[in-house]
């Protein structure tokens, strides 16, 4: 096992089974943030991490955090206050102020560059990337992005500048998710939050074999349309 230099020439990778052990997945360096090398890379199972001044480095870890969409959990806690929530859930309608809002989050945004921010912008004009915004009245409190492939989804990050609003981004988007025939959700690495949530690891050679699959899986064409998925009662 060896890091690999990616060229900018070229938007192949290694195959992600030749990552390395220590750091977990981490599996090549180098190359760009194309849309076309960032589709390759989803498509194969890697993701873009790396630190402000490093270069870019591709991540492939195992085993694989993923949350089965109809497998989240809600505490009770969360079913009471979802049930009187003051808040409103859209989708794509602020993929920008979303994807700043998770840059600007201290835990999450030390890797969510200039460059990072920029190059998902260009796959979300493209179709590829989605957001998930909670609103309170007109205020953007709460979201998450990531990345579709077929009925898999890719989350990125999520950001909360209000009680339980990146949760119930999550709830909401899960509960559409699996009504609409979505499969799974790709966590990336599993942490006690994501953990708390309902995600489970999986090796890596099932996630793998399962993104082959769903990736090829179709959801109903307007899914991904900018919508309100949820609205409090008044």
């Amino acid at each position: 096992m060896r890091l690999v230099q990616l060229s900018r020439h070229s938007i192949a990778f290694p195959s992600p089974e030749g990552a390395l052990r220590e750091p977990n997945g981490l599996l090549a360096l180098g190359g760009d943030l194309s849309p076309a090398r960032l589709l390759m890379a989803y498509q194969r199972g890697i993701f873009p991490w790396f630190s402000p001044g490093d270069p870019i480095l591709w991540w492939s870890p195992d085993p694989r955090a993923v949350l089965w969409p109809d497998a989240f959990h809600v505490s009770r806690s969360m079913k009471r206050f979802h049930k009187t929530s003051p808040y409103r859930v859209t989708l794509n309608h602020a993929f920008g102020k979303v994807i700043e809002g998770c840059a600007g989050d201290r835990d999450e945004g030390t890797w969510i560059t200039d460059s990072i921010v920029l190059a998902y912008h260009r796959l979300h004009e493209l179709g590829h990337a989605h957001s998930i915004e909670v609103w309170r009245d007109d205020e953007l409190v709460g979201g998450m992005y990531g990345v579709a492939q077929g009925t898999l989804f890719c989350g990125e990050s999520m950001f909360s500048r209000a009680v339980n609003a990146s949760k119930t981004a999550l709830l909401v988007f899960c509960n559409e998710f699996t009504r609409q025939g979505g499969k799974l959700i790709d966590c990336q690495v599993l942490n006690d939050h994501t953990a708390s949530l309902g995600a489970v690891e999986m090796p890596r050679r099932h996630y793998l074999d399962a993104l082959d699959a769903l990736r090829t899986e179709r959801l109903p064409t307007h899914f991904w349309v900018p919508r309100t998925l949820f609205a409090p009662e008044r």
